[in-house]
This record gives C-alpha cells, structure tokens and sequence, in this order.
C-alpha cells in the first residue's frame, strides 16, 4: 500500500475532498470540479471560487469487484459517475445504497466518508462518496 499524500498537499485539497468547492468561469460561466486556474472553455484565467451543492445524479456505474490495494475491505462496491446539478461530471464511490438498487438518473447527495486507512501509520483519510438522500 502506498504512503499517505503530505500534510501539506492534504491541506491543499481539503476544501475539494470536504466541501465539494469548484470554480467557475467568470467570462463564460463554466462550471469545473476539481477547480482549475484556466477555463478548458474559453481559456480565460478570470476564475472565481464557488461552492458546489453536492446534489446530483447517476449517469453510468459499475460494481469494483476487484480492488486497488488499499480497497479490499470494502469490496464489492460501486463507483458511479456522477452529473452535478452546477453541471460539472464526477467519479465517485456510492455509499448507503444496495448496489442493486442503482438507477440510472437516481438521485444522490454527498457524504463524507472514510476513503481509506493507512495501517502502519494510523491515518485515516477521509473524503467524498455519494449516498441517495435522505427523506
């Protein structure tokens, strides 16, 4: 198993991994997720910080049944891909949900989540998983 990513670019992705931040385009109005510092739409580096709502839908999924080292525990599970309502398409773990009541077009929210854990050193790394909502 790989060793924990440093403390000091944990910290720089922390506001992506806990709070679904992304950035958008103030020339064009591109939405992206991870944030980017030029637009892939029209090029402009204008881009302004703004928060996702973390609420979206199942496009496509698949059941991981065989794992990267480090996953074994939670197998089988499903990674979907996910169209969030700013627009912007991500791939993520779904959580709380039987892998044979996924849908397409099935509506989820974000959670966080334990991703994974770091045995000899005892770190734990958390970060984003959908989950459908709760009503």
């Amino acid at each position: 198993m790989g060793k924990p990513m440093q403390v000091s670019r944990f910290w720089r992705h922390f506001k992506e991994k806990y709070r679904l931040v992304g950035s958008k385009c103030k020339k064009c109005g591109k939405i992206h997720f991870p944030p980017r510092q030029v637009c892939d739409e029209c090029g402009s580096r204008e881009m302004e910080e703004i928060q996702l709502s973390g609420r979206g839908k199942v496009i496509s999924w698949t059941i991981v049944r065989n794992p990267p080292s480090g996953f074994e525990y939670y197998k089988p599970y499903p990674l979907a891909l996910i169209e969030l309502e700013e627009g912007p398409i991500i791939l993520a773990q779904l959580t709380d949900v039987d892998p044979e009541e996924i849908t397409f077009g099935m509506e989820v929210e974000m959670v966080t989540r334990k991703i994974r854990e770091f045995n000899e050193d005892g770190i734990i790394l958390y970060g984003y998983k959908f989950r459908p909502p709760i009503k």
